[in-house]
């Protein structure tokens, strides 16, 4: 596992992530072309949702089971065929059939990440899961501002019709540089997918990783979806450019995984810390609203992507040494929890937002950080240092 290696699969991470959110901030455009109706345009992000939350349960856990090189490599030509269909979709239909299939494809993100895990040095491992990490994280916080930007010039087709041909160049790239890694495991498709339940069941490290990042994410979420309403309000009064603007400062907060990924400091210590960053970092942001602070504002939304990417790099060290044969799908597993937390988080905020404004969005992610904190700390020591 050499060190151009990690930054290429780093870099692979954050670019098929990416695709997951490159609708979100030019929804309304996209919908405006196919002829949808407002109350519709949610579905093209929905169906996206839908599709990776599938593609966790039936083509993530493959890790385990099939060579992991050809593996990635046919799902990035999925997700390149699929980023051009939707970009030349026809209708309602077929935008959000391709939609779904985008979704299901681009969860090779989540074969990569074990994948590198298995290539990685026992002593190395950490870092090198957070530094892949990190790439999934500046993904998914660049995809936002880079489609808004594609789509101020070039219209929104373009960042897809892009991405499609960064997926096919991907595919072909881990086939020729990536090494080949078939899993010990002789397990067929159906085992793979009924071994599932079994480590849902057995497999304590899992529950507990969930239990804490799942809130964690939630609150994630509920930020960087309340926020761009709080930002073009009067209060701010920023344009969508300076809301993109916003955000590739946040991204900034990835910096985080890497440096965790290194790091030899308790780990129930450092855990505590990250979790504690994220729950301080809504008090400040409710803080920069009354005070009219972007500043401020800014430095809360670095601390919540600090806290939140620390925790989860954490939480996946302790996730792939508890079962070292079942990596692929513990991970799967993992981000479906993860996911889940994320869409609920999302799906709140609009309506704390309405409902209460800032104030009660803030005090929403503020209640999601104290879920995670209490879970954390209902865990014995010795639990979190074995996994």
């Amino acid at each position: 596992m050499t060190r151009g290696l990690t930054l290429f699969l780093a870099a692979a991470c954050g670019l098929i992530v990416a695709n997951l959110y490159f609708a979100q901030p030019v929804a309304a455009d996209i919908g405006a072309d196919l002829g949808m109706s407002p109350a519709a345009i949610g579905l093209i992000v929905t169906f996206t949702q839908l599709g990776y939350g599938l593609g966790l349960v039936l083509v993530a856990p493959l890790g385990d089971a099939f060579e992991n090189r050809r593996l990635i490599a046919c799902c990035l030509a999925g997700a390149a065929l699929a980023l051009a269909g939707f970009a030349f979709a026809p209708g309602v239909a077929a935008a959000l059939a391709f939609c779904l299939l985008i979704g299901v494809a681009c969860v090779c993100a989540q074969i990569i990440v074990p994948f590198a895990a298995h290539m990685a040095a026992e002593e190395a491992r950490g870092q090198v899961v957070g530094d892949v990490m990190s790439g999934l994280m500046v993904g998914i916080m660049l995809s936002r501002p880079a489609s808004s930007f594609m789509a101020h010039w070039l219209g929104w087709r373009s960042t897809f019709l892009a991405s499609s041909a960064l997926m096919a160049a991907l595919a072909l790239l881990v086939l020729r540089f990536a090494p080949s890694r078939r899993p010990a495991a002789a397990l067929g498709y159906v085992a793979t997918l009924r071994s599932l339940v079994g480590l849902a069941r057995n497999v304590p490290a899992l529950r507990r990783r969930s239990a804490v990042q799942a809130p964690l994410f939630a609150a994630f979420s509920l930020f960087w979806t309340a926020v761009p309403l709080l930002l073009t309000s009067p209060a701010f009064g920023l344009t969508q450019q300076g809301v993109a603007l916003f955000a590739l400062f946040g991204a900034g907060g990835a910096v985080a995984a890497p440096i965790v990924g290194r790091s030899r400091a308790p780990l129930r210590l450092t855990m505590g810390a990250a979790i504690l960053s994220v729950a301080l970092s809504f008090a400040l942001a409710a803080l920069a609203a009354q005070i009219h602070s972007l500043a401020l504002l800014a430095i809360a939304a670095l601390a919540l992507d600090m806290g939140a990417s620390a925790n989860l790099i954490l939480s996946q060290r302790l996730l792939f040494a508890a079962a070292a044969d079942a990596r692929s799908r513990l991970n799967a597993l993992f981000i479906a929890a993860f996911f889940v937390g994320g869409a609920l988080g999302s799906a709140l905020s609009a309506a704390a937002y309405e409902r209460g404004g800032w104030p009660l969005a803030c005090a929403a992610g503020a209640a999601f950080a104290a879920l995670a904190l209490a879970a954390f700390l209902r865990e014995p020591a010795a639990g979190l240092e074995a996994g």
